[in-house]
């Protein structure tokens, strides 16, 4: 299934998507890969990677963040305090932003918007450090193309004003309930940002994830010309 030409979006299970963009570099988003029981096993090892992004600190958006950071080299970004975290677990090249703000990574344009969730990192020794807070990006590519990914969140009104402002082509939206909108808030937000490509996210992973893409379908049946891409962990839409 085609989404545009020059890019590829392949989904790693739960949050975690690698992204090929056209200018070739690879991106990561939420790179929580060895611990994460929907990732296929022949795509947990990352050895080469130009960026990654981190929503927040959660175990399973942030868990591998130290090990890929200091195996690849790859430039993290995140929030102020989670990369000052990963600064203190031995990341050296990150690049903090904060909500509003946007930065050139990888030669793709980053903007960090607001997410409605928390962000405590647990430590090793299961205490719990604060994180800043949750976030969603938006990223444009370098044809233009623009991705919204969500993050885990609530649904927020202000997500009408992302997609006015960013006209994302394509949004990453959770859907699994919980801890995070069901089917029916990520239908609303479909409707807020006026997007007509969604990729549901953080569903299946885990008996208490309990919403789907069939439901999210059936709740956006009126809306025209919209495709919700129901993806397999490991597949590329390319």
């Amino acid at each position: 299934m085609a989404i545009n030409r020059d890019v590829a979006i392949q989904w790693l299970g739960h949050s975690t998507f690698k992204i090929r963009t056209p200018g070739g570099k690879t991106l990561l988003i939420d790179p929580w890969v060895q611990g994460n029981p929907a990732c296929p096993s022949d795509l947990k090892n990352v050895d080469s990677l130009d960026a990654m992004l981190i929503t927040h600190g959660h175990f399973d958006h942030i868990g591998d963040a130290v090990d890929i950071g200091k195996k690849t080299g790859a430039l993290a970004v995140g929030i102020f305090e989670i990369c000052n975290w990963l600064g203190r677990k031995g990341v050296a090249n990150s690049s903090a932003m904060n909500k509003g703000g946007s930065q050139t990574v990888a030669g793709v344009r980053v903007t960090m918007l607001h997410a409605v969730h928390s962000c405590g990192i647990t430590e090793d020794d299961g205490s719990i450090v604060y994180g800043g807070e949750a976030v969603g990006y938006v990223i444009q590519l370098e044809n233009g193309f623009r991705l919204y990914h969500a993050g885990d969140t609530a649904l927020f009104g202000d997500m009408r004003l992302i997609g006015e402002l960013y006209r994302p082509d394509i949004a990453l939206l959770p859907i699994g309930d919980l801890f995070t909108m069901s089917p029916r808030e990520a239908a609303y937000a479909i409707r807020l940002l006026g997007v007509r490509q969604v990729i549901p996210m953080h569903w299946g992973t885990f008996p208490a994830l309990t919403g789907t893409p069939g439901q999210l379908r059936e709740l956006t049946s009126d809306i025209p010309d919209l495709t919700i891409y129901e993806m397999t962990p490991g597949e590329t839409l390319t």
